[in-house]
């Protein structure tokens, strides 16, 4: 299969989006594809675009600007910081860090940075779920790091997360409160489709009881060292959780709890879109349609 031509890249990023006006330009169009329109009576009667980027509207005097009601809002962060934030966010594949952004960007504190990455990840979310269908691999596996005097084998400070991938396809991934057949099965049964052909796991007794008349449930045993039968295998689930501990370890360091989702939902978005050659682009439609994230809730 051919690499995926992406129609974005950093030589392309700073030639057309090289100042703020060439940004604000674009996110417009993305915006208001038919014509601006006034955000509060709907009027095409708006006035011309200020210094600051405001319009006003001639009918009911509403001021509005392209970023107003989108995850950009009241931010006070260069857009092309904003563009070349996002760009290094879906580029990497490992992630990148708020300490790395803030020395790229030459941004000022690392707070600024920090809230610039959540602010990305949380327009990054899927906001409903895709039934994954044909041959699904379901796995878990916990994210945290070791605890002196502790063998490798304690999770008392970890959290557990499960995935499920369908091959060639989409993943869904997500912090659990425990490995529990109660919360494994819930899981399958919110995120895979009924007329999906077979869900292959490990031989945690959990998953068992899965399968019914439509679906096939297909083991591995990995106690005994087996890891494929025929095309029965969870080594894609298995090599996005190398990829995401990967990232913590070289990228983000640690992770907080709280925030784990988070940084799921980004290497969700990276790949399910990994074969979109308009990734760019269409992360920044979801800064403009996702609501602004306080910096109060995301800390509080």
């Amino acid at each position: 299969m051919a690499a995926t031509k992406y129609e974005m890249n950093l030589v392309k990023l700073f030639q057309q989006f090289h100042d703020d006006d060439a940004c604000r330009d674009y996110l417009e169009t993305l915006r208001w594809s038919e014509g601006i329109r006034c955000m509060r009576c709907q009027s095409e009667r708006v006035s011309g675009r200020s210094k600051r980027g405001q319009y006003e509207c001639y009918v009911c005097n509403y001021q509005f600007s392209v970023t107003v009601g989108t995850m950009l809002q009241d931010s006070h962060l260069e857009l092309s910081k904003w563009f070349l934030a996002t760009y290094l966010m879906i580029e990497a594949k490992k992630g990148v860090s708020a300490t790395q952004l803030k020395r790229t960007l030459d941004i000022k504190s690392y707070r600024t940075a920090w809230y610039l990455c959540h602010r990305i990840r949380a327009a990054m979310h899927e906001a409903y779920p895709y039934p994954l269908k044909g041959i699904v691999e379901v796995d878990k596996t916990f994210i945290g790091g070791e605890v002196k005097g502790k063998g490798r084998g304690f999770t008392g400070n970890k959290a557990v997360v499960v995935g499920a991938v369908q091959r060639d396809g989409k993943i869904v991934l997500q912090v659990a409160k425990d490995r529990t057949r109660a919360t494994l099965h819930d899981f399958i049964n919110k995120n895979v489709a009924d007329s999906a052909e077979a869900i292959h796991t490990d031989d945690w007794a959990a998953y068992r009881g899965i399968g019914d008349a439509d679906t096939r449930h297909e083991t591995v045993n990995h106690s005994i060292e087996e890891y494929v039968r025929g095309d029965v295998h969870t080594n894609t689930i298995e090599g996005v959780w190398s990829l995401f501990k990967r990232s913590v370890i070289g990228s983000f360091h640690k992770i907080s709890v709280k925030h784990l989702d988070a940084y799921l939902d980004e290497l969700e978005w990276r790949f399910n879109n990994r074969d979109n050659q308009y990734l760019f682009r269409d992360t920044l439609i979801k800064l403009l349609k996702s609501d602004n994230l306080t910096y109060q809730a995301l800390t509080e």
